[in-house]
């Protein structure tokens, strides 16, 4: 059974200081912390705001920063998945 009724699609996306707003096009729209993005949260505003949508808003990409969002994770929660902990990391954690 597939839990979303309809696919999730972006309709727009906003920043301020430390959140990107997504807005869905069936109205919702999520707050993400940019502290789950690194690259979003070092990228310039100007670098922020060149995005663009591919499937039709189930992705988002930054080309300049390099960096690539399913839409469909947001709603799950799921940050940067790229960033790989050492061992010390993990016990520090």
């Amino acid at each position: 059974m597939n839990i979303w009724a309809h696919k999730p699609l972006a309709k727009n996306v906003e920043f301020d200081s430390n959140m990107m707003w997504v807005e869905l096009i069936d109205g919702r729209k999520l707050g993400i912390p940019l502290a789950y993005f690194p690259r979003l949260l070092n990228a310039t505003p100007e670098q922020c705001q060149l995005y663009e949508m591919s499937g039709g808003g189930s992705g988002l990409h930054w080309d300049q920063i390099d960096e690539d969002i399913n839409v469909e994770n947001l709603l799950m929660g799921i940050g940067d998945r790229t960033h790989s902990y050492s061992h010390s990391e993990r016990l520090a954690a």
